[in-house]
């Protein structure tokens, strides 16, 4: 199982180059395991928010609009803390979703109740349920439900990632000219020289990259390129909950995953790239300039 001091990024170049076989000791039996009862919790919890979800929620106020947020999480968590604590009675629980940074010593779990909660306000379909198990900062198993399509993406780690069943893999594209792109925003309250840079990434990519997507939430756009639908995606700043289901899934999946200059992702890092193998290296150049 991976030391402390190992990056989600140093563990992308093993895998790519073929190297990572699935462990067959007791620890690795135990998060596939384990995983079965993640993906039963995060599909109830998914069935719970499907309940719903409908027409637009209206609201005239920033505290309308939390309230709303709110209960949707509720609704979610109801469901999620239980099961969750159930299956690891050990591990403790990240409080606030919208935190970053490393993670102290131990067994955490890290939810996103309503991933794309704005979206199910809104009446929009991008939306689902993630729930990740992060042991020493590095996460070990990830499970995403989308509940109006019925997908279910896993990961764990050294075993690949699959699609209900069916393993992903990472598209073969090798010019960023050709390349279909992405990127979101962490929260709507950005430091005004975050949003800049976003806003300059973005144009860098428009004159390199064939098509460029903005919208929220990442998960979702890593799903994508986990499954090859999309060639890469960045994002600056950034929640845990935001990023590690999604990276997870791109590294098992074969993808490089690293900051937006090319190091070793982290809980700490300012920025993620997650991107195909074969643009990898010119995203990083795009989005260093």
């Amino acid at each position: 199982m991976s030391d402390s001091t190992r990056s989600i990024g140093d563990t992308v170049d093993s895998v790519t180059a073929g190297s990572v076989s699935v462990e067959t000791s007791s620890d690795a039996v135990s998060d596939a395991q384990l995983l079965a009862g993640t993906v039963a919790a995060v599909k109830a919890a998914g069935s719970a928010l499907r309940e719903r979800f409908g027409g637009v929620v209206p609201y005239r106020t920033r505290e309308e609009l939390m309230s709303a947020l709110a209960a949707n999480d509720e609704a979610a968590l109801d469901v999620l803390r239980p099961r969750l604590t159930a299956l690891r009675p050990g591990a403790r629980w990240v409080e606030e979703e919208l935190a970053g940074g490393a993670l102290p010593p131990g067994e955490w779990w890290v939810v996103d109740p309503a991933e794309g909660n704005v979206n199910h306000l809104h009446g929009l379909p991008e939306w689902g349920v993630t729930a990740t198990l992060v042991r020493e900062n590095q996460p070990v198993l990830t499970a995403v439900h989308l509940p109006l399509t019925g997908e279910t993406y896993t990961a764990v780690e050294g075993g690949g990632a699959q699609l209900d069943g069916r393993p992903l893999r990472v598209s073969p594209t090798a010019d960023l000219a050709l390349a279909l792109v992405a990127t979101s925003q962490a929260r709507p309250d950005e430091a005004e020289a975050v949003t800049r840079r976003i806003g300059s990434s973005i144009t860098a990519m428009l004159l390199d990259a064939l098509v460029v997507r903005t919208s929220v939430p990442a998960t979702l756009h890593l799903l994508n390129v986990a499954a090859g639908r999309m060639d890469a995606f960045w994002q600056f700043a950034g929640a845990r909950a935001d990023l590690l289901p999604g990276a997870l899934l791109v590294q098992e999946a074969g993808g490089r995953v690293s900051d937006a200059e090319g190091r070793p992702w982290t809980t700490d890092s300012e920025s993620l790239l997650a991107a195909a193998p074969g643009v990898h290296a010119d995203a990083v150049a795009t989005l260093s300039r």
